[in-house]
């Protein structure tokens, strides 16, 4: 018989950022690949809504936990509630992020306006974030003999950017490599890890923005080679590819998923 190489089932996935945009299509792509997952998010509200929606389907596959990612004893916890529920952890997606923040087309977000606080908070989050799960990911799968890391960067972690504030651009750079360096320690033990770098996304805190800002959202599709901005959605089908046997001899990669404007 064949092997499914996109068959998740049997397996484990934690996903942080996962009650809302991206971090919500990864859910609901594990869960219909057949992952059982656990749904970390700062967003208590949020949460209940997505085990209300998924929940009845789902089972006992969906897990849902209040986490916020710079809480590294609230994190750990969470992550170690998380094996013992599943008894494994197999796919870590590193996905909680905040903002971009106004890039330098705006006062506000010029390199000599923006204030230690606002740099701080992002950093926090986007990358001490982001290091504090690759942390808590590693330490199981390493104990386990293997697992997927998967690290939401950013194409604003690729190349300049004139709409992404400063602090979100180093910050996801900063991302890209942690994924390289990451892949090269983990890779002996078992355990791949590749980012994924979405472009021009759709999500709750972007689509306001762009609604506000007309002009803004008619730049970024003049830029995006497929004419259209992406869906959360669109990322659903590398997710599933990155947590898979299909990318079994895949790591220490970052796949841009943006319409071609990496490419630009």
């Amino acid at each position: 018989m064949a092997i499914d190489l996109f068959d998740l089932s049997g397996r484990a996935a934690f996903v942080t950022g996962g009650a809302s945009g991206i971090g919500l299509a990864i859910v609901e792509a594990m869960l219909e690949h057949g992952a059982a997952v656990t749904a970390a998010d700062r967003d208590e509200a949020a949460l209940a809504a997505l085990a209300e929606r998924l929940g009845a389907e789902a089972g006992s596959r969906l897990r849902t936990a209040t986490v916020d990612v710079t809480d590294r004893a609230g994190l750990d916890a969470a992550v170690d509630a998380a094996v013992s529920a599943h008894g494994r952890l197999d796919a870590m997606f590193v996905n909680a992020g905040v903002t971009a923040g106004p890039s330098f087309s705006s006062p506000e977000g010029r390199l000599t306006a923006i204030t230690q606080e606002r740099w701080d908070a992002s950093m926090a989050v986007n990358l001490g974030g982001a290091f504090a799960t690759m942390q808590a990911a590693a330490r199981h799968m390493i104990r386990q003999g293997g697992g997927r890391i998967v690290v939401t960067t950013s194409v604003s972690g690729l190349r300049t950017s004139r709409v992404s504030g400063y602090a979100y651009g180093a910050a996801k750079a900063g991302l890209v490599n942690l994924v390289r360096q990451a892949a090269l320690e983990l890779g002996p033990h078992g355990i791949n890890v590749n980012g994924i770098a979405p472009g021009f996304i759709l999500t709750n805190i972007a689509g306001g923005r762009l609604k506000r800002d007309q002009a803004l959202a008619a730049e970024m599709v003049r830029l995006v080679p497929l004419g259209r901005l992406g869906q959360p959605a669109d990322l659903k089908g590398l997710a599933v590819f990155l947590a898979a046997p299909a990318s079994a001899y895949v790591t220490g990669t970052v796949v841009p998923i943006d319409g071609g404007f990496a490419a630009t």
